[in-house]
């Protein structure tokens, strides 16, 4: 799965482009921390089942901020928000939101079991997984969302990824590694903590690393006369 150093990474990316005027290393702190913060689901591990990928990797809380910071900067007479941190914090806080659900929530979408998008509203997870192309003979042709129907019933079915529920789907992490049937018990358990398992991960965090460095180096154009 993505590391927490690969959404951070991809976060940078996201931050450096989207902050403008807000942009300083205060805000890059408060963006990483957010996207940090979908981790800690894997501490409850050992006490809710499925715990990883659901209670902090799902749609549902994103929504919920979402609507609540759009009444509070854009519908109520006066933001709290605004004016504790100023505009400074209404896009820092917009930003850390979108860097949370497109370099995290998003990015883990795509690899392993998927995440469970809609608890707690509704427990099953899924993964973004098919292939989308245009065909000489089949013409455009994708498979992420398959609807099929019974020809016997005629009941109309849509598999959109899912993959199981919290009761039967485990995404390994360091709190509660895949053990292997075969290890004796007494050998010691191999917990990992992933920072690029892929080549491409790896650009991905060199890359946004790189982002943030040029644009701390790069001069402001001088005002027009």
């Amino acid at each position: 799965m993505p590391s927490t150093v690969v959404h951070a990474g991809f976060a940078l990316l996201l931050a450096a482009g989207l902050l403008a005027n807000a942009y300083d290393r205060k805000a890059l702190a408060v963006v990483l921390v957010i996207i940090v913060i979908p981790e800690i689901d894997t501490l409850l591990g050992p006490i809710m089942p499925g715990a990883h990928r659901t209670v902090g990797h799902n749609v549902v809380f994103p929504v919920a901020i979402a609507l609540l910071l759009l009444y509070d900067t854009r519908l109520r007479d006066r933001s709290a928000l605004r004016d504790r941190f100023d505009d400074w914090g209404v896009r820092v806080a917009w930003v850390g939101l979108f860097a949370h659900v497109f370099a995290h929530l998003f990015l883990d979408w795509a690899h392993l079991e998927g995440i469970n998008m809609f608890w707690p509203i509704h427990d099953e997870f899924f993964r973004l997984e098919g292939e989308l192309y245009l065909s000489t003979t089949e013409g455009l042709t994708q498979t992420f969302v398959e609807i099929a129907a019974d020809p016997e019933s005629g009941e109309t079915t849509v598999d959109a990824g899912g993959t199981g529920t919290t009761e039967s789907v485990h995404v390994s992490n360091p709190v509660e590694p895949d053990a292997a049937t075969d290890t004796p018990s007494d050998e010691p358990v191999d917990r990992r903590f992933p920072i690029a398992q892929r080549g491409w991960r790896l650009y991905l965090v060199l890359v946004g690393v790189f982002v943030v460095v040029a644009r701390r180096f790069q001069a402001d154009l001088p005002a027009e006369e």
